[in-house]
C-alpha cells in the first residue's frame, strides 16, 4: 500500500531573520517544492504548516512557514523532515517516487515467476538511478534504473518487472588455473 504522507525533504539551516528556513528537497527539481501550499511535521499528516512563500535559491529552497517568524523559531526546526500529501503532488499517470519503489518485489519480466528480492534502496546519479535488490538469496545486487532494464513499475501492485543485464543475477563462473 503506499503512503499517504511522503518525505520531502530536511531543513537544513535558517536563512535571514525573518522566519525563513533553508530546505534541502529530496525531488528531482526545487522547483517541485512550489506545488504545495500546506506542509506536514510528521507522516500522518496530524501536524499541518502551511507554506507562505516557496522560492528555489540553487539546489535548496527558502521557505517562509506559517508561524516561524523569528530566526530562533527558525533554528528550533533544524534538521526537521518535512512531508507532503502525495495527492498535492499532482505527477504524470506512470511517475512514481522513489518512496514507493522500496519494498517492491522485483521480478523477470520475461519468466515472472523468477522473484529476485525487493528494492532496498535508489541512489540517484548523474547518468540514471541505481536500484539496490536485496536478492532473494541474501545477496545484494544492484541494477541500472535504465529503459532496457526496467520494463514495467507497478508500484499500487508492489512489483517491479526487469529484464537484467547479463551477470547481474548469474553465479559467478569458478575460476580455473
Amino acid at each position: 500500500m503506499l503512503k499517504q504522507y511522503l518525505e520531502t525533504g530536511r531543513i537544513v539551516s535558517t536563512h535571514g531573520v525573518k522566519g525563513e528556513v533553508r530546505f534541502d528537497p529530496w525531488c528531482d527539481a526545487p522547483e517541485f517544492m512550489k506545488r504545495f501550499k500546506t506542509l506536514y511535521f510528521d507522516s500522518e499528516g496530524k501536524q499541518p504548516v502551511r507554506v507562505l512563500s516557496c522560492r528555489p535559491h540553487g539546489a535548496i529552497v527558502i521557505l517562509k512557514l506559517e508561524g516561524v517568524d523569528t530566526v530562533q523559531q527558525a533554528q528550533t526546526l533544524r534538521n526537521k523532515v518535512l512531508y507532503m500529501n502525495r495527492k498535492d503532488a499532482k505527477i504524470k499517470k506512470g511517475d512514481w517516487f522513489i518512496q514507493d519503489l522500496i519494498g517492491c518485489g522485483v521480478y523477470n519480466a520475461d519468466d515472472n515467476s523468477v522473484f529476485y528480492g525487493t528494492v532496498s534502496e535508489v541512489a540517484r546519479t548523474g547518468a540514471n538511478d541505481i536500484w539496490y535488490i536485496d536478492g532473494a538469496d541474501g545477496r545484494e545486487y544492484i541494477i541500472p534504473a535504465i529503459k532496457d532494464v526496467v520494463i514495467t513499475v507497478d508500484v499500487e501492485d508492489g512489483k517491479i518487472y526487469i529484464r537484467p543485464l547479463k551477470g547481474i543475477f548469474d553465479e559467478p563462473e569458478e575460476v580455473r588455473d
